[in-house]
């Protein structure tokens, strides 16, 4: 056999769609033509410097964000290849203020598809990892156009999720509720190879990632938490934890996917009406289905994340996911009134970040 008695993406599907006798399978055609979007931006990342798509396009998202020439690319791709098939209804993407309206000569179909077609793409100029993130919903009103409030079901309804990493090997992350599985592109043949099947997350971990430069905006449990790691075996964890930060959301789920670990980018002080960084439709939702598929925790920092109701199809939300236990942990320091500052011979009362 090619892939060495693997299954491939295909076969995959296949054998989930015979779970289910009355499935139709659009649901697999939809994982199919966002992968292939994915393999179409996986070419352009490899090229980078050559093939003249690095820097930016001149342009500004509806965050306000600068857009990468190849954020641009990047959501053609995804919007080409799911257009036209009758599986999808409506599309929502970071790179469009309001939804993606289907010309009228494509059948609409029975489900939504949300994404983010590359994220972390500030990294895109430094030869960093980036990737792709999707979720996919089902439509309201199958067979119709959406309207813009369809789109915001929480995170719990969604049927399949899943992101493509641009590293070293590509790899698309899948899950479609029955646990979490990697598949690696083989670039002779084309095609994705189930190369991790079944990912769990270790329930305890020794490493979490922050960006620290925001540390004089944390909320005090946010505050707590670090310092108390950052203690080391002399403070209350006994334990000595490593820091990382990528700046890109996928490239932070797969390392934890892989091998446990903790991301925070919480709610903070820094803009006092915006409730987190990160968008909840597009990339907070999908990762944390796919998180807790793997058997970790996904929060707002407070309470469960899939949980959320949506508001706005661009909402930002704080997000705190990754092995169950150290999600639980900051969700507790949240609830106390008043945590008690420990006692740290590295850093006193005031710990690493305090700014009084």
């Amino acid at each position: 056999m090619p892939t060495g008695g693997k299954s491939t993406l295909t076969q995959f599907l296949i054998e989930e769609r015979r779970r289910f006798p009355d499935a139709t399978g659009d649901l697999n055609a939809i994982v199919t033509d966002v992968s292939l979007a994915c393999k179409a931006i996986a070419r352009k990342v490899a090229y980078g410097a050559l093939g003249g798509v690095l820097g930016s396009a001149g342009t500004g998202n509806v965050q306000g964000e600068e857009q990468k020439t190849l954020d641009l690319l990047s959501n053609t791709m995804f919007l080409r290849a799911n257009e036209w098939g009758g599986h999808l209804a409506g599309m929502v993407s970071e790179e469009l203020e309001a939804p993606y309206a289907l010309a009228p000569e494509h059948p609409r179909g029975k489900y939504l598809l949300l994404f983010d077609p590359l994220d972390g793409s500030s990294n895109i100029d430094v030869n960093v990892s980036v990737g792709s993130i999707f979720s996919v919903l089902r439509a309201v009103s199958p067979g119709k156009d959406p309207a813009p409030g369809d789109f915001l079901q929480p995170g719990a309804c969604q049927v399949c999720a899943g992101y493509a990493i641009y590293g070293p090997s590509t790899m698309l992350v899948l899950t479609m509720g029955r646990g979490t599985h990697a598949f690696t592109l083989d670039p002779w043949l084309g095609e994705w190879v189930l190369s991790h099947p079944d990912l769990k997350i270790p329930e305890r971990t020794q490493e979490f990632a922050i960006n620290a430069s925001n540390s004089r905006f944390w909320e005090p449990a946010v505050r707590r938490y670090v310092d108390e790691c950052l203690a080391g075996v002399a403070g209350p964890r006994g334990a000595d934890f490593n820091m990382r930060w990528i700046a890109s959301l996928v490239a932070e789920a797969h390392r934890i996917l892989m091998r446990g670990g903790v991301f925070l980018y919480p709610r903070d002080t820094k803009e006092p009406g915006r409730e987190g960084r990160l968008r909840l439709l597009y990339e907070a939702n999908p990762i944390s289905f796919l998180v807790e598929q793997a058997g970790g925790g996904a929060s707002t920092g407070r309470s469960r994340l899939l949980d959320v109701q949506p508001k706005a199809l661009h909402q930002r939300i704080g997000f705190v996911f990754g092995s169950a236990q150290e999600v639980a942990r900051i969700e507790s320091y949240h609830r106390e009134d008043a945590p008690q500052r420990f006692d740290s011979p590295l850093f006193g009362h005031r710990g690493l970040f305090a700014t009084t």
